[in-house]
Order: C-alpha cells, then structure tokens, then sequence
C-alpha cells in the first residue's frame, strides 16, 4: 500500500489513459490530493497545513453598494454602513426616499491568516435620520461571515439583494432589501466579473437573494443556548507579576488564575461570570445568542480567559463548526452539543512572563500542549415570532448541572525504537522524549490523584465532583502500589550521523513510556470515527473495495452500545446521518462503477474526490473525547521540538475497523518547532525523526498492548519486588536484527528551487536511512541535475522478523541541497520514499525486481519545489553475504571514478531524437550587475548535449538573431515521462573574453515540442461543405439583440413613427435616430444589457436583414482564449536570483523575471521518416520550421481602444479615483492626464490611441490607469501589459479581428486595410491552398469546400458579394483540417489591472482591444468613434391632477374632525435638490385634493444604460463636477402642510420610467394590488409612450399626467410651471371648504357656523321664537282674559 501511495507520478500519467475503471480513479484520489505517507507522511501533511495558519496572507475585499429597496420607514434620509470586523465604511445620505440608489463601490485589504479574515463578520446596515428630528435610527441590518463569500464559485456574489432584519425587534419581520456585490480575492486569485445582466432579471429580489445555496430565502430566529458548565486541567499560571511576589515572600499558595468564558458568534459576544483564583472553575451558566437561522456564519469561537486589571490573557481557545453538528437535510438536526468536554491547545503549560506562544491560545496555529478543556452543551431553539414573549438579547443565565458518564482508566504505552535526523543545532546536550496525554506525564504540573470516589453507574451530579482532572506528572505512585507512570525517556548524548544531523544510539535497547490517565468514556466517538477513516483509506488503496460493505460494518459496529452513560444527541443524531450517507454513497458508487467511459472519466474522477472530501468531514468528531498525544524532545532541560499524535489515531478496540490507523504499529514521526518559530526557512528543517510505537487503550485491554511491535525483543522492566510479572517494560532489548543493503538509485530531478542569485543551483542529494547518510555529487549549475547514481548502503542493521521489514520497511527520506563555497549548503527541498525490500530467500526478477524509475514530488515548507526521480531496493543479506546479492550491471563506457552509475536494468531505455530549435529573439532583458546586456546568446541544453545560438552583436538595435534555426542529437529515454528537462540559459559575451549569466529558464516536459506526423485520415477533404447562411454570428452571445447596418439608406428607411395596438390604445412610438445605433449599440448588445435595441427588434422596428451581428467580448484576456499565441513562435521567461518562499513564491517570481526568450523546439526521433524529409525537402535550412515569416524589424502603426474600465481600486481618502490612462510602448509615451474622470472607480473612457512602433524593438505594450492628484505626484492605480509582437505573427491573425460582416459605412465598417477576399486569398497561398474560385450565384470554393449563402449587396453593386462570401469563409476557417484554426474574431477583451506594490491582487478591470497594421501595407481607415455617448436632453412634465383617499392627518380645533391640507411634491432621483411643490389644498375632509399642477423637470439621459446623467460637485471644497448615472425614477410624495410644526409625511410612490405599471382609468380601479402585484400588471416605459395620464396608488391615490419631450420639443412648445403662462392649466374647482381660517377669519365663521352649527342654530332661533311667543302670551294672556271677561 504504501508504495502505491509513493508512485503517484507515474500513476497520474498512466491509469487515465489505459484503465479508466473506478477504482483507478479513487487510487488516484487521495494521491492527487496527498503525497504524504500515511500516518508519517499524515503528520508531515498536517504540519504543512497548520503551519500556515498563523501566516497572513493578502486579502482584497470589495463591496459594491448598488441601492436599497422597500425600506420600512416615513420619509428617511437613508446611509448604507459597509462593517469589516473593526473597519467602517459609508454609503452617501439620499434624501427623502425608501428607494435610494448608491452605486458606491467600497474596498478592504487585509493581510490575515485565512481563519482569521474567514471569520470577520461583514454586516450591511442602513440607518435614516428621520425628519424633523434629524436623529439617526437603525433601519435593520445583514450579517455574513467572509468565509461564506469566500466558498461561492468565483468567490462572489454577484447583484444579489441582502435581506435587511432588526435584532432588535425580531418580530418585525423584513426591514427592506440592499442589492450589492460582494467579492473576496486573495493574492493570486481571479475575479471574473460577469457583464451586467438584464436588469428585470435581477429586479425579481425574491429569485436574487444574497444567500449561499441552499439556505431557505425565509429565515427564522432562533435562540441558541451555549451552556457552560466547567474547566479542568488549567495551566498553573498567572499574568500578574505582582502575585508572584505575593507568592515569593508571603508563601500564600493561593491559585493564580482567575478564569471566565468568552463566546463569541454572529458579531456577538458574551461572557461568563469571573471566577477569582481557581483552577477548577464551575460556573453552570448560559450564554443566548438571538440570530436567524440558518446562521450565515459558521463558526463559534470559545475561549477561556485569565481576568487581569491589565490585560485579559487567553487560556485556550476553540472553535465550534455549525456544519459539523447539525445536518441540513430532509432528515437533518439542529445544531446540537453535548454536554460534552472540549478540549484546548495552545502554548507550552510552563509560565513565563512573555509567552512567544500566546497567538496558540489565540487559535492561530497548530497548539503545542494541551492547555484545559471545558464541559459545554449546545442547543437551538426555533421562535415563534408571532409570540410576545419573544425577545432578542445576550444574555447570561445560571444552569444546572449536566449528567456525565463516569471516569476510566486509560493506558499510554510508547516505545521509541530509533531517533536519527537530529537537528545539530541543538548541539550536543543530552536529549530526552517526554510524552503527555492531557495533563498527564507533564513535568511541569504536580502530581496527579486517582480520582477520589468510585463513580456510581448513574453518575450523578455529585459524583462529578470527583471527576475532576487532577494534575500531573512523569510519576504517579498508585493506592495499590502496582503501576509507576513513567513518561520521559533517559536523558542520552546525541552521536554525529552527518554534517547536518545527529541521532540517539538507542542500537538494540529501546527506550519505553507509559502513562496510566482517567477520561470519561467517549470511546464510541473515536471509533466512529476510525471507521468512517477507514472507509477512506480503503476508497484510496484496495481496488476491489466495495463501499457498501463498510456502510454494513458501520451499522453493525455502531450500534453495539446504544445505552452507553454519556451519550449526547448529537451522537445519537451523527450515527443516523453517517449511515445515511454512507447508504447514499454506497448507490452512487455501484451506478459509478457502471457508468465510466472514456468520456466521463473526468466527471467520475470529481465524484470520487467529493466521495473522500465528505468522508473525511465525516470522520472530524466535533465532540471531544481523550486528548491528543504530545510528545516533546527535551535538550538540556529546555523544550525543543514537539509532535502532535491525535487520540484517535492510536486507540485500541477489539475490533479491526474500530482501531485506530496507527495503534500498535511501528510509524515514522517527524518534529518540528512550536508556534511562529516553525514558520519560513527555521521550519523546514527536521527537527528530528523518530519511528515509535505507540497504543492507546483502557488499562484493563492492554494484554495485548506489545503485539504490535517488531518481534525478537525481551521486556526489561523496574524491578520493583515480586507480583509485577503484569508491569509494563522500561525498556526493549532486541536480540534479534537482520543485514540489508540499500541500493539507492538517483537518476535526476527536475524544476528545482533556485537557491543562488543567479537563478540556479549547485544541487546535490542526501539521503538518509536509519542512522546511515551519503550524498550525491554536486552538480553545478542547475535547476535540472541528471545525477545517474547509485549510492549503496551496506550493512544496514534493522531490528525485528524479515517478514514484516519486507511488508513495512523503514522510511527514507531524501533532502536536497545547494552547495555554496562558504558557508554551509542551503536547504531546496526533501521527499520521502518506501523502498522494495527482497529477502535473501527471494528470486531477483520481475515483476517485482529491478524496481522501476519513478517520480517523487519535492517539498519545501508549504511549497513544492520540483520533482525527483528515482528508484530505492533493500536487499537482505543471507548466510553467503553480499555474493549472494545480484550484481551491479552499469553502463561500460561511462568512466566517472568511484560514482556508480544507475545499472542498466533500471535506467531508461535510450533512443537518439533530433532536437531543432528555433533562435528567435531576447526581449525585454534586465540590467545584470548594473551593466546592460549588450551582446547576449542563448545556450540549451538537455541530457549533457546542446547548442549555441548566432551573436546579437547589438541589443539595443536589433534584439532578433540573424540565424534562426539549429539543432542536434541528444540519446534520450523511449519513455516520454522519464525525458529530462531542456535547460536554456542566456549569457552575455562582454570584453575580454568574459561571460555573464543573465538567466535561465528550464522546459520541464519536452512533451508538447514533440513532433508528431499528422493523420492522414484527417487530411481527406473530398467532404463538400454546404452552408445555406454564410453569415453566421461568431459572438453567440445575443442572436435577438443585433446592432444594424450601416448605410445612409437604410438610415433613413428605418426612421418613421409607427404605431401598435395593444390593449385597444394607440401607442406611438419613439422616432428612431442615429444616436439609438452607434458602436455602443453593438458593445450593448454583445453584453446583453441594450434594452432599446432588443425592444426594437421585439417590436420589428427593423428587418432581420438590417441588423448586424454583435462582436465578441471576451471576459479574460484575449491571449488566454487563443493559447497565449504561442502556436509556433514560444515565450520562455528567464529567471535570474533566488526563488521565494511559501506565500511569496508569485511575487518573487515577478521580481526575478530578467527577460523572455522567443523561440520554439521540435523534437523528433532519428533516422526520420520519409514523410517528414518530405516536409522538409523545401528549406532544409529551416527543419521543420517552414513557412514562418522572416524576424527583420517591421514598423507597425498600433491602436489601442480603450472603453472602459471597472471596479478600480480607490487611491483617494474620499474612497474614490480621478482615473486616466497611460500608454507606453517602446519609447513612445502617453499619458492622457487632461481628460481625467473625476472621482469614478467605473469610468467610461471610450478612447483610441495611435502609436507607432517597430517590432521586435517595441514589442510590449504597456496600458496603465493612474489617479490624478491635484498636488503630488499621480498614483499608480494597475496596469497591464501586452506582448504585441506574439499577436502579430500568429496564425490566429489578431493584428485586426474578423467583423461578421462585411460593411463600408458607419460605426460597423470594415476596419482592416486587407479586404476578405485579400485575407482569405493570402491564408490560402500560406498554407499551400488553391486560390479560392468565386462561381455565380453566390459560391465560393476552397480547398473542395463550397460555400454559399445570400449576399448582401450595397449601393446596389455587385462587387461586394465576393466580400460576403470570402468573410463567410474566414469565420470557419477552423473547420480546415491541418491549417486551420480560430482566427481572432472583433472583439473586447477585459484586462485586469496589477499593481507591483499589491502584487497577485486584481486593482481593477479595462476593457480594450488593440488593432496592429503594418506600415508597408495600404494605410488604415480612421479610427473608429467609440467615444462615450452623450445623454440626450429630455424634458419631463409631470401634471398632478387631483387626489383621493389620501391620510386625514390633522383634527379640527373647533369640531374635531379629521381633515388635511394637502400638497404634492415631486423630483426625479438624484435631483433633490430640485423639488417641486404644488400649492395647498387646504382642509380636505374626504383625502380627495385638486392641484391641475404641473411639475417641470429638464434632464440628461443615455437610452442604452437607461440612466439619468448628473454631474455636479460633491461639496463646496470639491475640485471639480463628480458625473454620477442614476436610474431614471419619478417621486412623488403627498404630505399634509402645517404652519407652527413640521409637515407630515403621508405617502409616496416611486415610478421607474422604463417599467411602470399603467395608471388606471379611475380612482375606483386604482387598488393597492398595481404595486404589489407588477408583474401582473401592464408595463409601460414612458420613454417609448411618450404620454400617459391615470391614477397610481400610494397610501391613497394621485392622478398624475406624465409627458416625455426632448429639448428640441420643448423649446418649441414651452409650458409653465404650476399654473403659470405659457398655456396655463385651469384653477382646481375646490369645495368652499378649502381655505385656511387665519387668513379668512369670516369665511372660517361662516363656514363653522353654516356648516356645522346651521341646524342647532336653526333649532335655537326656532325655540327662542316659540319661548318668545309663549312669554308673549303668558303675559299678555291675563289682560286679555280680563277684558274677554269684563266685556272691555
């Protein structure tokens, strides 16, 4: 097993090829992905990986804010707060909208380790001051973590909306919505930004949340429960100075700690209570966190914190992945913990006043001891929001105490069988091991107590109590006197192994630990886990492995104890999801096994590397059990070294599947130096190697606990009386070891590290095994070193039976040096090999014997650092000695001395190739030595031969060589793999004879420069290709979106009114002119965002015949599309220093590039065939490199047109760039510094530029945006660079892209001075075609392919079919078998811009393209227009007509009625400064309100963005106007007016001029349901209606008249604002009741009186009348009866 895992080269490079079987693919698997060993290359892999952690890396993240809608608010003046952990950025204030727009573009940098910035939490928040109060309040925020972003294709998420929520109102639901882009670049990485979509598209918020897949759109709140119980095992510490003293002179031992618990989750943070001086804490409180579930943040941090008046030190830090105890699907669980311990590393348990290891406890880095571990539980609850007692907060609250399983006694055996690689720096003090297991065999902690009480089977609460973890140490004396803890190895004197390495003469006794410790339980975890690995290493190793078989063990193994004390839901809950989807996997992998073809081997490949990924997520127990092992390696008392062996990888279990990978086995173990130490070149040293034995179980399983080890060996244990027969051995005597001779056969290397400044390396190779070290020859001068050697080890003395050193020999490592002539050799790299052991017994013959030549990859540090080939044979020595050993058969006439070469049965099989190489030209070469480079050549080699190049004789004229092709004979192996690599170099020929090394380069895989004769069934062309439509669209991109043709003509046919029916009303339709139809109409199309152009072919404004096709545009650059252009004539870059290290590898690659070769190699095999000396039969001068143009110098006229450019990186402190561009080529230079964009991080250039250059002099193009500053010098923003002359000569012809068709007018003109049928006429006598045969009838024939389709004829003459035709041929020229290819279409390729101050970090993005026309051909066409389009002038008059049903805000003082006095305002967005006001409608009783008000707004706006265009300056002190481009939306708000307060706000709508519901006819159609339901409704775009008149509903309902003018329209129909000349609206009939009662104090009598007490006072005169009347006749009532009674 183990050597299959250690030939991965040739594996990689065969089995896909010959055996495209499953089991293949999952062998190649784990070694793609792991080159390391299994459990000694499993420790060499970890260490690479956590020893970057604490490394900061670059980090680039850019927010772009687009705009905000729905915000839940009355009239906010809303900001937009970007939060990166502690770093705040913010948006512009917008006033008075819910629906503001920003398009305002924010950038981080970081340089973190990855963990780190993937945690910070990136939080959006918007925040209004609300008027009058101008207080600023939280309108909601979003919380994600960067790691989120980070996970998503491309690292992005692209015009998504981010939904807003209040946590502190969790009921209040959805706060409004922030659409934005959001990106995270680390160093090296490649943004691809798509081109803006349609917008409808993304106006569909629902369909375009920001949320990673799979998370539900509606989240709920949850609570989640963190409890904390307590700690044990803390390090006896103390951060204050002055409790030492205390301690030093009063004696008072009182515990120096004073420990709480810190959570942090989500942006939020809670703690424990102190608990002052204690060691053993137990706090049983719970910490809540309210946050949306499914959190957006994956990780919860905990850490136990030393309280001080100072300074707050972290104890240990961990961190709790939500992925790993929860399951999200159908049958999933909530994120759920224990109660379960959780153990903590960090720094050395020792005290010292300034920890160097601190940032362990911080959780940066791999923890170098076992620091304590805390007893948490986890829980989740979901709310239900509707309920009142909901409530959002961090809290802190007493819990009780957790049932826990009872404590066990586990027993640690070690035996170090051999430590060799000794650092000598460690000199030559004596070394000792100590191995600790928790806090168990430290020698620094006191010693530690059985625990006190027998726990009960219940475990009660009480009972923890005694649980507790004492201390402890190397010895431990038990209660019943049988067992003494021994855990640190006899100090011993190191012995000299090599120059560079000591090792211990352990020889035949080995030195032994044990350790006896008390866990609870949790075994079952650990051996969940180990079966789940398992499973992974068989999917890895065993071919005929069936996964559904281990899903059957799973079962039956896991289920054995289900009622096992301790056991969490999370186990529980972690068993059913393990089998589930091992029972899925299982499915898969027998339909995958039927599935693979040739064709799918790359998919099947994928899901096998998913199967291993998942397997392995599945295998991390998140709930901790025993801790890890450590072992440190002790010089002299101080801690030097250590090694970290997870628990679970040495248990013991009676069952095989249940054990852990290296429990009870022999395993190689590396050590390496703690914390920062360990980083950069300190860490690449071993510190030391040791092969032990370790095994890790109960005390009451270790019967068997010495099975494991290398027979032939007798116990030597402490004598410590009689009964101790059971005592575990102090040591292991080996009286028996067997003889073998290694044969160590080095062959060569490749790619190396180049150690010296001149780019290269004087390598040599040291190999060790066992305590036995030699090394190679130097050779100088390499990256490439052929070595061809055999090193023999003799009498290798290895300890145990011959049968398992044959199964499972020792490893060996090799390290590769670079040999300086003072000081000593610098490190490059190491690898690791298994060697093919034969016994003395066995036959020396295949298929075993002779071992094969393999590949192994080179390391250094994080870094490959190239490959080595080699082969490795451990042969034993029987009873006749080494005549018994096959013979050494080396090549006879090789005479190197005392070097053995590689023998012939193993070294490759030879065949002699021709090697032609094209000499070409030297670009760009640096000074060297601060000399320039002045008469350079070019030297190559390759296995031991080569060739020289002609002299330049002078650089700076002509940088070209004058004899362009050489070649010659080099014997190279049959086997293409095994070629070794082509070695070029570049000197300098200065005076006196001297040469200068200027750089190298080495071609690692010859592979591609081997000739290969073409098929000669591909060359049959008697096929006839029929194309009924010879203009095809080559962009693909948007058949229905096309730009139109170009003659005066067809301009003016297409012009006109046209009118529609739809819906039974007339629409007109906008007059189409020629600002609609320009190259930015193309641009547009191409990149599917011109709306207009799409409505026009929808509405079949224009034929299908008038419409053009669009051009290409490419999203990377364009030499990426075509293969760099390197179809004949190569780039090699030359490299001149040393290599950088780890992180900085790109960066310093860059900084050594001295210079480029061009030129190319052809390899072949002698004699050669007749077909090719026919092939070269024409030049034979030239090989096989015919028909390539000359490389005399060429003047050139080169345009660059530059369009825009995107994303840049902001260079002023106001967060924005005054960008311009800079172009240089050769000498030529120019800097566009006048026509600077003000303050724009998106400018649109739209620029050509002309310059003139002379290749190959000029070759490299040079495009840079720099930040104009007003004082100062101007700032670098990125640039990018452009190998011209590669374009130039290329078959792909990229000197002017191939329109798709063929026009003589406008902005789609044909741009290249050679005509198709010139182009087509020309490729055709290059590459040896008959000319092509134009036939009537639209035909054209090229090598025996007819072409045909319709012609379009201009200007009504014929002579342009034959253009159409042979273009029609041009764009597939690919389609030609042997000559064809992709010729370069018209095009815009997107550039990213760099930095050499930020290097590997993306500043930006322009879009350009670059047209090359040769000076000796006919002069070029002027350059095309494609400056940027001017916004046309509209004038929009907006008549408010009336309300209805509008808020009645106000009560009357008298009557107390409800009333309002009612006006409109209105403004477009972005002009709020131009409001308009219609006048009052004073006391409005029924919400209706008459205005006949009409609003004016003037404006500038491009059709084909649909933005409205404003430029003003952001601020008085501001330089100049700032251009911003807004959408084009119409506010209208209603407010009720008061004249002691503030107005208030009513209502207000927002209209998109180009999609807005229709109004409706009436007030009563006018429902709520227009806004809420638009895609239902009608939509309208005002710029194509022109007029619309209807009712809209807000919060109530306005009629409004919309009218859409241009300038020019309205100049000569002017109207007036309000209800003013010219044509005057009439006033509004308003009901009597409109006035206000200050300014019309009569009126307001009349009007109280008559309309409210008209009745009562109708009733009182009534009633007064009749009192009257009666008072009348009471009075007079008495005279009358007198007289009526006297007769008077």
């Amino acid at each position: 097993m183990f050597i299959t895992l250690l030939g991965h080269y040739k594996h990689l490079n065969n089995t896909r090829l010959l055996f495209p079987q499953l089991h293949v693919l999952f062998c190649v698997t784990l070694r793609g992905k792991n080159t390391s060993f299994s459990s000694m290359k499993r420790g060499k892999s970890r260490a690479s990986k956590d020893d970057g952690k604490g490394q900061g890396e670059s980090y680039n993240i850019s927010v772009t804010v687009i705009e905000a809608r729905q915000l839940v608010g009355l009239n906010m003046d809303p900001v937009v707060c970007v939060e990166i952990g502690d770093e705040k950025k913010y948006t512009s204030m917008k006033e008075s909208t819910n629906c503001p727009y920003y398009n305002e573009y924010f950038v981080f940098d970081f340089h973190l380790p990855p963990d780190v910035i993937f945690d910070k939490i990136l939080k959006l928040s918007v925040s209004s001051l609300l008027k009058p109060s101008k207080i600023g309040t939280m309108v909601g925020t979003f919380k994600m973590d960067v790691g989120n972003v980070y996970s998503q294709p491309d690292h992005q998420f692209y015009h998504k909306w981010a939904v807003l929520c209040d946590p502190d109102d969790i009921t209040a639901g959805c706060k409004g919505y922030i659409k934005c882009d959001i990106a995270v670049v680390a160093k090296g990485d490649n943004i691809k930004t798509p081109h803006k979509a349609n917008e409808t598209d993304e106006d569909d918020i629902e369909g375009n949340l920001l949320l990673p897949e799979g998370v539900p759109a509606e989240r709920q709140w949850a609570r989640f429960y963190v409890k904390i119980y307590r700690a044990e095992g803390l390090p006896k510490m103390n951060t204050s100075i002055m409790a030492n003293v205390k301690k030093a002179f009063i004696g008072e031992n009182k515990d120096l700690v004073d420990p709480y618990v810190q959570v942090q989750f989500a942006g939020q943070k809670g703690k424990t209570s102190i608990q002052k001086s204690c060691y053993e804490p137990i706090w049983n409180e719970q910490i809540i966190f309210t946050e949306q579930f499914p959190p957006l943040c994956k990780r919860m941090k905990i850490q136990i914190r030393d309280s001080d008046k100072v300074n707050d030190v972290a104890i240990g830090t961990h961190f709790i992945d939500l992925r790993k105890i929860s399951n999200d699907g159908d049958k999933g669980f909530l994120p759920t913990l224990g109660p379960a311990w959780v153990n903590m590393y960090g720094s050395t348990r020792s005290y010292t006043l300034m920890d160097e290891y601190q940032d362990l406890n911080e959780g940066l880095g791999e923890g170098v001891s076992f620091r304590a571990r805390l007893l948490i539980s986890l829980a989740v609850e979901i709310l239900d929001t509707s309920s009142p007692e909901v409530m959002s907060s961090t809290e802190v609250q007493v819990e009780g105490v957790p049932n826990i399983s009872e404590n066990e006694e586990f027993f640690l055996f070690g035996a170090f069988l051999e430590a060799t690689m000794i650092d000598r720096k460690i000199g030559d003090k004596p070394i000792n091991f100590e191995v600790t297991i928790g806090n168990y065999g430290s020698e620094v902690d006191d010693t530690p107590t059985k625990p006190k009480t027998k726990k009960s089977k219940k475990g009660d609460g009480d009972d923890e109590e005694s649980e507790l973890i004492q201390g402890s140490s190397d010895e431990e004396a038990m209660d019943d006197g049988e067992l003494v803890s021994i855990s640190t190895t006899p100090p011993m004197k190191p012995v000299i192994t090599d120059r560079n390495y000591f090792h211990l003469p352990y020889f035949e006794r080995k030195p032994c630990i044990y350790i006896k410790s008390w866990w609870q339980d949790q075994r079952r975890r650990l051996y969940n886990a180990n079966i789940i690995d398992n499973i992974a290493d068989k999917l890895v190793s065993d071919k005929k492995f069936k996964l559904f078989i281990c899903k059957i063990t799973f079962l039956t193994v896991a289920n054995k104890d289900q009622n096992q004390a301790g056991r969490t839901k999370l186990d529980r809950e972690r068993l059913k999801s393990c089998m589930r989807e091992l029972e899925n996997m299982g499915q898969q992998a027998k339909t995958m096994r039927t599935q693979v073809k040739k064709k799918t081997v790359k998919d099947k490949f994928k899901q096998a590397q998913n199967f291993l990924q998942k397997l392995r997520f599945l295998a991390d127990e998140p709930q901790h059990s025993v801790p890890d092992v450590y072992i440190w390696m002790i010089s002299n008392g101080k801690r030097i070294a250590y090694a970290r062996v997870p628990s679970k990888d040495i248990l013991y279990s009676n069952v095989d599947e249940e054990t852990g990978k290296d429990c009870g086995k022999v395993k190689t173990i590396f050590f390496k130096l703690p914390g920062k130490k360990g980083f950069g070149s300190a860490g690449w040293t071993v510190q030391a190697k040791t092969e032990m034995y370790l095994w890790l179980g109960l005390n009451r399983q270790r019967k068997d606990f010495l099975s494991g080890l290398p027979n032939g060996f007798e116990e030597n244990k402490a004598v410590r009386g009689s009964g101790m027969q059971s005592s575990p051995p102090i040591s292991l005597i080996y009286t028996m070891k067997q003889i073998f001779q290694l044969r160590v056969h080095m062959y060569q290397a490749r790619s190396l590290f180049a150690a010296d400044s001149t780019g290269l390396s004087d390598p040599f190779a040291r190999v060790f095994f066992s305590t036995h070290s030699q090394v190679t020859e130097i050779l100088n001068e390499t990256l490439c070193p052929t070595w061809d050697q055999l090193l023999v080890f003799d009498n290798v003395e290895l300890y145990g039976e011959a049968s398992e050193l044959r199964d499972d020999p020792p490893i060996i490592v090799i390290e590769i040096y670079d040999q300086d002539t003072v000081g000593k050799a610098d490190f490059m790299g190491r690898t690791f090999a298994k060697p093919i052991t034969k016994m003395s017994d066995e036959h020396y013959g295949p298929p075993r014997f002779p071992p094969q030549l393999e590949y192994y990859q080179v390391y250094r540090g994080n870094c490959t650092a190239g490959e080595m080939l080699a082969a490795f044979e451990l042969l034993q020595i029987g009873p006749g000695g080494k005549a018994d050993l096959p013979p050494i058969d080396g090549p006879t006439d090789m005479d190197r001395g005392p070097i053995l070469p590689v023998p012939i049965g193993i070294r490759p099989v030879l065949s002699k190739y021709r090697i032609e190489v094209l000499f070409w030209g030297l670009r760009d070469l640096k000074r060297v030595n601060l000399a320039q480079v002045d008469r350079p050549r070019v030297d190559i080699e390759c296995a031991g031969k080569g060739i020289q190049s002609a002299l330049i004789q002078n650089y700076k004229k002509n940088p070209n060589f004058n004899t362009l092709v050489k070649w010659f004979e080099v014997d190279l192996p049959e086997n293409e793999l095994l070629h070794p690599p082509l070695n070029i170099r570049v000197v300098d020929c200065r005076a006196f004879g001297r040469y200068t090394l200027v750089g190298s380069h080495a071609v690692t895989s010859l592979r591609k420069f081997i000739y290969r004769p073409t098929d000669k069934t591909v060359n049959n062309w008697s096929t006839m290709g029929e194309y009924s439509q010879a203009l095809i669209n080559i962009s693909q991109l948007c058949p229905a979106a096309k730009a139109r043709i170009s003659t005066p003509d067809d301009e003016k046919d297409g012009k006109g009114k046209k009118k529609r029916k739809k819906g039974g009303e007339d629409v007109e339709e906008e007059e189409l002119d020629e600002s609609m139809l320009d190259w930015w109409s193309k641009y547009f199309a191409s990149i599917e965002t011109l709306m207009e152009v799409r409505a026009l072919h929808k509405f079949h404004c224009f034929n299908e015949k008038d419409l053009s096709t669009s051009e290409q545009v490419y999203n990377r650059e364009l030499e990426n599309e075509f293969y760099h252009f390197e179809d004949w004539l190569h780039t090699f870059n030359l490299y001149r220093g040393k290599s950088g290290d780890d992180d900085e590898q790109n960066a310093s690659d860059e900084d050594r590039l001295i210079g480029k070769f061009k030129g190319s190699l052809c390899m072949y095999k002698v004699p050669m065939s007749d077909e090719m000396s026919r092939e070269m039969g024409i030049d034979s001068n030239m090989g096989l490199f015919q028909n390539i143009p000359h490389n005399d110098p060429i003047n050139v006229l080169v345009r660059i047109y530059v369009i825009r450019a995107t994303d840049l990186h902001p260079a002023d402190i106001n967060g924005k760039a005054d960008p311009y561009i800079a172009i240089k080529l050769g000498k030529s230079e120019i800097k566009d510094k006048e026509n600077y964009i003000s303050k724009q991080l998106n400018p649109v250039f739209g620029k050509s530029f002309d310059v003139e250059a002379t290749f190959p002099m000029d070759s490299t193009l040079t495009v840079s945006i720099y930040d104009w500053d007003l004082v100062g010098t101007d700032d670098l923003i990125g640039e990018t660079k452009i190998d011209l002359e590669n374009r130039y000569y290329s078959k792909h012809r990229a000197i002017c892209g191939i329109a798709s068709n063929y026009a003589i007018h406008g902005y789609n003109v044909w741009r290249d001075p050679m005509k198709p049928t010139q182009i087509l006429a020309k490729l055709c006598k290059d590459n040896k075609l008959d000319s092509p045969q134009y036939g009537p009838g639209g035909r054209v024939k090229v090598a025996n392919r007819v072409y045909t389709g319709p012609t379009e004829i201009e200007d009504e003459n014929e002579i342009y079919e034959s253009e159409h035709l042979a273009l029609a041929v041009l764009n597939h020229w690919e389609d030609f078998p042997r000559v064809g290819c992709k010729l370069v279409p018209e095009h815009v390729e997107t550039r990213p811009l760099l930095n050499p101050d930020k290097p590997g970090i993306e500043q930006g993005r322009i879009e350009m393209w670059v047209d090359m026309f040769p000076k000796d051909m006919p002069a070029p066409g002027p350059a095309l227009d494609i400056s940027p389009r001017k916004p046309k002038k509209f004038e929009l008059r907006v008549i408010i007509w009336n309300t209805d049903e509008v808020v009645l805000e106000d009560d009357d003082i008298f009557t107390g009625e409800k009333s309002s006095d009612i006006f409109v305002r209105g403004w477009l967005k972005g002009q709020q400064e131009d409001k308009q006001d219609t006048d009052v409608h004073y006391h409005s009783l029924t919400g209706e309100g008459n205005f006949n008000w009409r609003f004016i707004y003037p404006f500038d706006y491009l059709m084909a963005e649909e933005k409205i265009v404003i430029s003003k300056k952001e601020s008085m002190f501001s330089w100049d106007e700032t251009e911003y481009k807004i959408p084009a939306r119409l506010n209208i708000q209603v407010w009720d007016a008061d004249h002691f307060s503030a107005d208030d706000f009513l209502g207000a709508i927002e209209l998109d001029l180009n999609r807005f519901p229709r109004g409706a006819k009436t007030a009563k159609q006018c429902t709520i349901d227009m806004v809420l339901n638009e895609q239902d409704m009608p939509m309208v775009n005002i710029f194509k209606q022109k007029r619309i008149k209807g009712w809209w509903p807000f919060i109530g309902k306005v009629e409004a008249e919309l009218h859409l003018m241009t300038s020019e329209e309205a100049e000569k129909s002017p109207v007036g604002e309000g209800r003013n000349e010219p044509e005057p609206l009439e006033k509004p009939n308003r009901p009597d009741t409109t006035f206000l009662w200050f300014i019309s104090p009569l009126k307001a009598i009349r009007y109280l009186i008559c309309n409210n007490y008209k009745w009562l006072i109708i009733k009182i005169v009534v009633v007064l009348l009749l009192l009257a009347m009666l008072g009348l006749f009471i009075y007079s009532m008495p005279g009358y009866m007198v007289k009526k009674l006297l007769g008077a």
